[in-house]
C-alpha cells in the first residue's frame, strides 16, 4: 500500500503482509466455518441510519460517561489474548494508546504482558478481563489487579471450553511454539515480524508464569488450560469476595455474546441489542466486528453505552505497532464525529432508535 492507511480494512491489509499466516489467522479467524464472523458484518447492513435535517451541528460531542468515568470516545481496547504475537509488548502498546486517545484498556489474562507490568507502563483507565481456570487461581489474579490499580473487572461468560478454531487446527497454533519446516518458512518470508520475535522471543502467558510453582493443582490446570465449566450464576457472588469495584458480566446473549471466535452458530449481539436495552437499564456494551464510525453510532443508537474494539486496534498495532494503535483510534472517532455531522444529532449522548432503521 503506497498511501497512508484511511481506514480500519487498510489497515488489516497491512497487517497481513507483516504478519506470518499462522499469527495473522490467529487474530483474523472464528469458529468452524465462520459464518458468525461474516454474519456479524451482514447484520450491521441491515440497519440503515435515518438522518435529520436542518439540526444544528455545528458543534458535535463524542464525549460518553460511564459507569461515573469520562470518556473521551463511546469505544474501548477491549480485552485480546496474545496481543505480543502481533508486535512486541503488544498490550504494553495497546494500553498506553487507549490512555492518550482517553478511553479505557482491557486486559486480557491470556495477556503476554503481566497485570502489574501493564499498570506501571500505563496510568489510564485499566479493566482487567478474567478466565476462570482454576477459582484458586482467578483468585489470585483478581487480588493483583486489585493491587495494581484495576478500576473494573470483566468476567467472561461465553468460553467455557475452547471453541473449534479451524485455522488454529491447521495451522497447530498453539504456545509453546511447535517449529514445523512451514512455520520457519512463514517466518523467513516476513522477516519485519521476524526481526521482533528474535529480539524480544516469543511471548509467553505472563499472568500464568507467575503462578505458585508449589501448587500442583494451580499447575495441572494451568497446563491443560480448560475453563472451569462448573462455574454457574451462584458463584458469581464468590468474585465479590476478592473483587469490590466494578464487575461486568460478557458474553451474556439472553437478552450480546462474542462474534463467532468461538461458537460459530451465535446470533450476533447487535441483533439483540434491541431487545436486551429494552428489558434492563444497566449499562450495555457491545463487541464484535466493529470496523466504521458508522457501526459504532448504530450500536450506540440501538441502545449500547459504548464498544469495545477488538480486531479494529488489532490491526493497527500488527500493521504498525503504537503509531497504528493511535491512528485506527484516532479514525474511528473522526469517524463517529463525521456521522453524527451527516445523521443531525450533535451529541453520541442523544442518540436513540429514531436514527436507526431494519431493512
Amino acid at each position: 500500500m503506497s498511501t497512508k492507511p484511511i481506514n480500519v480494512e487498510d489497515y488489516r491489509v497491512l497487517a497481513q503482509r507483516r504478519l506470518p499466516k499462522i499469527i495473522f489467522d490467529y487474530l483474523e479467524g472464528g469458529a468452524d466455518d465462520e459464518t458468525a464472523l461474516k454474519h456479524n458484518r451482514e447484520v450491521f447492513e441491515r440497519y440503515r441510519l435515518m438522518p435529520r435535517r436542518l439540526i444544528d451541528v455545528s458543534k458535535r460531542d463524542t464525549c460518553i460517561e460511564l459507569f461515573g468515568q469520562h470518556q473521551a470516545a463511546p469505544f474501548m481496547i477491549g480485552p485480546t489474548g496474545l496481543n505480543g504475537a502481533l508486535w512486541p509488548k503488544g498490550d504494553i502498546l495497546l494500553a498506553r494508546a487507549a490512555e492518550r486517545a482517553g478511553i479505557p484498556f482491557v486486559l486480557s489474562t491470556a495477556s503476554n504482558a503481566s497485570i502489574e507490568d501493564v499498570a506501571a507502563a500505563a496510568t489510564g483507565d485499566l479493566w482487567f478481563q478474567l478466565y476462570i481456570v482454576h477459582r484458586k487461581l482467578a483468585e489470585q489474579m483478581v487480588r493483583r489487579a486489585e493491587a495494581a490499580g484495576y478500576s473494573t473487572l470483566v468476567f467472561t461468560t461465553d468460553v467455557g471450553v475452547n471453541g473449534n478454531r479451524e485455522r488454529d487446527r491447521r495451522n497447530n497454533f498453539a504456545l509453546p511454539t511447535h517449529y514445523t519446516p512451514r512455520l520457519i518458512h512463514d517466518g523467513i518470508t516476513h522477516p519485519r515480524w521476524s526481526l521482533g520475535f528474535m529480539l524480544n522471543g516469543m511471548p509467553q502467558l505472563e499472568n500464568f508464569a507467575m503462578v505458585d510453582s508449589s501448587d500442583v493443582e494451580i499447575q495441572a490446570a494451568v497446563m491443560s488450560r480448560q475453563m472451569d465449566v462448573s462455574f454457574n450464576w451462584d458463584d458469581l457472588d464468590w468474585l465479590r469476595t476478592p473483587w469490590p469495584r466494578k464487575l461486568l458480566a460478557k458474553g451474556i446473549l439472553r437478552p450480546a455474546n462474542r462474534g463467532g471466535r468461538q461458537l460459530d452458530a451465535a446470533v450476533s449481539p447487535l441483533e439483540v441489542l434491541a431487545a436486551t436495552r429494552s428489558r434492563i437499564s444497566a449499562p450495555i456494551l457491545i463487541d464484535s466486528g466493529y470496523r466504521h464510525g458508522t457501526d459504532i453510532v448504530k450500536a450506540l443508537a440501538l441502545g449500547a453505552n459504548a464498544v469495545l474494539l477488538g480486531g479494529a486496534s488489532l490491526y493497527g498495532l500488527a500493521a504498525a505497532g503504537e503509531p497504528g494503535v493511535d491512528d485506527v483510534l484516532r479514525l474511528l472517532k473522526d469517524e463517529v464525529d463525521q456521522t453524527l455531522a451527516l445523521i443531525g444529532c450533535p451529541s453520541v449522548r442523544r442518540l436513540s432508535p429514531d436514527y436507526v432503521r431494519e431493512i
